[in-house]
């Protein structure tokens, strides 16, 4: 007996291989709060280069079968592939302009995607090979950087979440008018999992979003504003099929404009790696950034040829983890494998394309804010009576909310320059870093001290799995 339970308590919860019921659950809600965010990506891309609603359903099938993939490389690994952290991974939104800008310059429809792809599959065997040393720059990432950046995230994805609640055309677009009926959707969601999340513990507490969502959807469609009648249309199976579309083409521009998409797409994927181990209590070190990134770079590849697009860590699901506290990886693995499925069964996708934005927004809005909480539970452990900090914080949360709030402000800069400026997370992001170097580094004796060697982080994980025993869930 003694023995059981020592090595119950040796397996940390994110290596905690829960029941085949909960995996299927808990995997469920994660596939639900990344849904909507999944096939944006897809739409968009399609819309702007005018292809066909056929074109468009197999790339969100594309899409879906390769974020599976991708959430397996992340989550389970391979060697030195997969960070081993519950990230799921998803199109990162840094590629969509610069997606567009590519296939419209190539003419737009199927000779564009060509493009698209071949850039993208050559810019995720860069990220591949550049990982190891992109991840010894993480000295430069103390919890002013990481801090910064994770909240940034949080906050520049809330206007998505209020987006979805208003039913708008887009977060470039102010909706006008904002129809009342589309706020009580997302509100009511909202306050239904506030008050699961109040009300009631153990296992109906971690589903509170799945019941949320549940709940928010059997409203609409009692109202008759979700409709299922698209759920028959759909075709019973789907193989998703290598250059689907035809055998990729490679350019030099439209390559060095996805490499640089990737490179930011390392800064967003360090500080989700970093807010993900903040959230399980698991120490970020420099071999975890090269793996998580060597998972991004095969999963991007991996795209390219499965007709889909770049792959990153996202966010909104790290926020699901934080608001759960369901830390196990293999949550993510079963959400994986149900996200092939639906690339496979079009009607299962098709049912799940039912929820309604707004109901979809009000769940986002509560899991985007957690992660700007987690933010701000790293930036307390910043000395804030070093005026350096106060400066690099202000000015790259102020840069990150300017790019996010006027999402037109990059509209006439060079391509390559949109890249940074027409989103705010990768400004700020970026600019948490730059600010760092020129305040703590060039212009002090004493830079401060990496996040990885403080006395918070360096806790071994010997001792961290002490401090969970296996009946958390």
């Amino acid at each position: 007996m003694n023995t059981v339970r020592t090595t119950s308590k040796a397996v940390h919860p994110v290596d905690e291989i829960l029941p085949i019921w909960l995996l299927g659950v808990y995997g469920f809600q994660h596939v639900l709060t990344f849904y909507a965010a999944a096939v944006i990506v897809p739409i968009l891309v399609a819309g702007a280069l005018g292809l066909s609603h056929d074109t468009l359903e197999h790339l969100i099938e594309a899409d879906l079968f390769t974020c599976g993939i991708a959430s397996l490389l992340q989550a389970v690994g391979i060697g030195n592939i997969g960070v081993r952290l519950p990230l799921l991974q998803g199109v990162t939104f840094v590629a969509v302009m610069p997606m567009i800008a590519i296939g419209t310059a190539a003419g737009g429809g199927i000779v564009g995607l060509q493009q698209i792809f071949g850039s993208v599959i050559v810019a995720g065997v860069f990220s591949y090979f550049l990982a190891p040393h992109f991840s010894k720059l993480i000295r430069f990432f103390p919890p002013v950087v990481t801090g910064s950046v994770i909240l940034i995230i949080g906050l520049a994805l809330l206007p998505v979440a209020a987006n979805d609640i208003v039913a708008g055309r887009g977060t470039t677009t102010m909706q006008d008018p904002v129809q009342l009926r589309n706020v009580a959707y997302g509100l009511g969601t909202l306050f239904c999992i506030l008050g699961i999340q109040k009300f009631f513990r153990g296992f109906i507490g971690t589903i509170a979003i799945l019941l949320g969502l549940v709940c928010g959807t059997l409203v609409a469609w009692m109202l008759g504003d979700a409709q299922f009648q698209d759920v028959s249309a759909a075709p019973l199976l789907t193989i998703a099929r290598p250059f689907y579309f035809g055998l990729p083409s490679f350019h030099i521009v439209p390559i060095f404009s996805m490499i640089i998409v990737m490179i930011i797409s390392m800064l967003e994927t360090t500080g989700d790696v970093f807010a993900t181990g903040a959230i399980v209590k698991k120490s970020i070190s420099e071999k975890d950034i090269a793996c998580a990134i060597r998972a991004d770079g095969v999963a991007t590849a991996i795209g390219g040829i499965l007709n889909s697009f770049p792959y990153t860590c996202f966010a909104e699901n790290v926020g699901l983890v934080r608001l759960t506290q369901i830390k196990s990886r293999w949550v993510v693995a079963a959400a994986a494998v149900i996200m092939i499925v639906l690339g496979c069964i079009p009607k299962l996708a098709a049912i799940m394309a039912c929820v309604p934005l707004p109901v979809l927004g009000g769940a986002a809005l509560s899991m985007f804010a957690t992660v700007a909480v987690v933010g701000i539970q790293t930036l307390t452990k910043v000395d804030f009576d070093n005026q350096n900090n106060m400066i690099i914080v202000g000015t790259s949360v102020g840069l990150g909310m300017l790019a996010t709030a006027q999402p037109h402000i990059a509209d006439n800069f060079p391509h390559w320059a949109q890249i940074v400026f027409g989103s705010g997370i990768t400004l700020g992001s970026m600019s948490a870093m730059v600010l760092h170097l020129i305040f703590n580094h060039f212009m002090t004796e004493k830079p401060q001290k990496s996040a990885i060697n403080t006395h918070e982080t360096s806790v071994t994980v010997e001792a961290e799995f002490v401090s969970y025993p296996h009946t958390d869930h």
